[in-house]
């Protein structure tokens, strides 16, 4: 019961202090189920927000889910899926009829620019991490420089980047394999 309490506490955090959404999330993801609990590895987490990248959904929710998952099984992945969304159920429900009586003030303007910066080096950040992690050879590399160009350049899906950066992925690592165990 403690851990399950745990799961939603820590993902009830996240979901209130993380402005903008998944990436930014990485940090306190990192501390929260990485650092502090051991729920999951850094490659781990990679994983779930790849896959959270292709699947229906918001990045954060998903992750949650798939950690809860890991640690406790299905009421786990409910748990802690519950504790990601609930702050913003309960921030949204509150400010849902003040919003239009303050959206003009500039101070609550200039609070939001401010956050809007944070929530870009939180971001930045995240990116950071993930490239440090995920980019592990020239053929990371280049994956990486395409899909950065495409997603700039090109009104392609990021879907169906990720798809295609996958499946380079696979065919790479299946054809350095192939080779491998040729050269045996």
């Amino acid at each position: 019961m403690k851990e399950l309490w745990n799961l939603y506490a820590a993902w009830f955090r996240m979901g209130l202090f993380t402005f903008g959404g998944g990436y930014a999330m990485l940090p306190m993801i990192q501390k929260e189920v990485i650092e502090k609990y051991h729920w999951a590895s850094e490659d781990e987490i990679m994983d779930y927000y790849a896959i959270g990248q292709v699947t229906p959904g918001i990045i954060a929710v998903n992750t949650a889910t798939f950690v809860g998952y890991k640690v406790r099984g299905v009421i786990g992945g409910i748990v802690a899926t519950l504790g990601v969304v609930s702050p913003s159920i309960i921030i949204i429900c509150a400010i849902a009829g003040l919003i239009q009586n303050f959206s003009d003030i500039p101070t609550v303007q200039s609070a939001l620019k401010g956050i809007q910066v944070a929530v870009c080096v939180l971001m930045t950040k995240s990116v950071i991490n993930l490239y440090q992690k995920g980019v592990k050879d020239t053929a990371g590399l280049i994956i990486f420089a395409a899909a950065l160009v495409l997603s700039m350049f090109t009104d392609i899906s990021t879907v169906i980047l990720v798809v295609i950066a996958g499946v380079t992925g696979y065919v790479l690592y299946a054809l350095r394999n192939q080779k491998g165990s040729e050269s045996k």
